[in-house]
């Protein structure tokens, strides 16, 4: 069952920005991309990643991933200025 798999899952994902980033890939029904939302996890802000993934959330979005890339691009940007 998925239960089992997270279970397994957990064993190797001792760093904590590696579960963010899973839970990241779970919130947005993206799951074959986790690897991109742990990189995130690491590399980004979390405020950056927090926001984006509240406004995608509050959008209720068809493609929760796009509009989540598209949100952080958008914040990141705006955070270097």
């Amino acid at each position: 069952s998925k239960l089992d798999l997270k279970d397994n899952e957990d064993k190797y994902l001792s760093r904590e920005f590696q579960k963010y980033g899973i839970y990241l890939a779970e919130r947005l029904e993206d799951m074959g991309h986790k690897a991109i939302y742990i990189k995130f996890a690491k590399t980004l802000p979390r405020e950056i990643l927090d926001r984006a993934l509240s406004f995608v959330l509050d959008a209720n979005a068809d493609s929760k991933a796009r509009l989540f890339m598209w949100k952080v691009k958008q914040l990141r940007s705006k955070n270097a200025a």
